[in-house]
């Protein structure tokens, strides 16, 4: 019986590489589903990912067997197989992402399995529950933000979470926390970035004027709100639009922008690039 693998990749620009790869995936028996590739002119790099099936080896197999080619070409590369990632979602007290992620994981169309919510909040207890997801309540306050982030990791590790989802967490955090979280982060924020930002964005927009209202999901980086974008969504306004309509349009942007960035970090679309991404739709 076959399995789905995918295999990503990046290197220096050269001759050879794809070749290289179709051959190594030829020899090993594994049919190519679906390909993409980009190169990057001006960095003088190479980006590929490649989905393919195989019934004869495992993830682990082909690793070591890929080794020798990646060696060759100085290749940065996973292969995974095709098991849902698990998540962790933090939140504060708004739920419209959260509920959004809920939906579309119940409806198998996230690409993430929901594992657990971590809140320092209770406002969103009864939805994680009522979905069957464990709810965990971990306080944070200026006294004990590093007991927090420390109990953060332990609910990472019981839960066996490959990727934390900040759906709205209306806390900061630390430089250590988003380094040991490198690549594995994903936050939503309200706008473009880095405009409007604080506690009410939509109320800037409204004294602004502005004609369109966006959302941007990017890694999280000790540079705060400046980490790699993954996803951006924008829905044009207009002059009537008040404060709170703002805010309802705002959300469905921040739903849409994270939904999919969790989608394609899950289904390994997403390639690092410096301070930008690769992204393989």
């Amino acid at each position: 019986m076959s399995q789905t693998y995918t295999l990503t990749l990046s290197c220096r620009q050269r001759s050879g590489i794809v070749h290289a790869v179709s051959s190594f995936l030829f020899e090993n028996s594994c049919d190519i589903i679906e390909h993409q590739q980009f190169d990057d002119a001006l960095g003088a790099e190479f980006f590929l990912r490649t989905s393919f099936a195989s019934g004869d080896v495992d993830s682990a197999q082909l690793t070591d067997r890929f080794a020798e080619v990646a060696s060759r070409f100085g290749m940065a590369f996973t292969i995974t197989g095709d098991g849902l990632p698990r998540a962790v979602v933090m939140v504060s007290r708004m739920g419209h992402c959260l509920n959004d992620l809920i939906f579309r994981w119940r409806g198998r169309i996230l690409g993430a399995e929901l594992v657990a919510v971590v809140s320092n909040h209770e406002n969103l207890r009864p939805m994680a529950e009522a979905a069957g997801l464990p709810f965990l309540h971990v306080p944070v306050d200026p006294t004990n933000k590093g007991q927090a982030e420390e109990r953060l990791f332990e609910i990472i590790d019981e839960f066996d979470a490959g990727l934390v989802v900040l759906a709205r967490y209306m806390q900061i955090l630390s430089d250590d926390a988003c380094r040991k979280l490198h690549g594995r982060a994903i936050n939503i924020h309200h706008s473009f970035l880095p405009g409007f930002k604080g506690a009410k964005p939509y109320h800037q927009a409204y004294d602004r004027g502005v004609k369109q209202v966006g959302a941007t999901a990017h890694y999280v980086t000790p540079d705060l709100d400046e980490g790699p974008i993954i996803e951006q969504e924008v829905i044009r306004i207009d002059h009537s639009y008040d404060p709170q309509r703002l805010a309802t349009v705002g959300q469905d942007a921040e739903a849409l922008a994270l939904s999919r960035a969790v989608r394609w970090h899950c289904e390994n679309r997403v390639l690092l690039h410096g301070h930008r991404t690769v992204v393989f739709k």
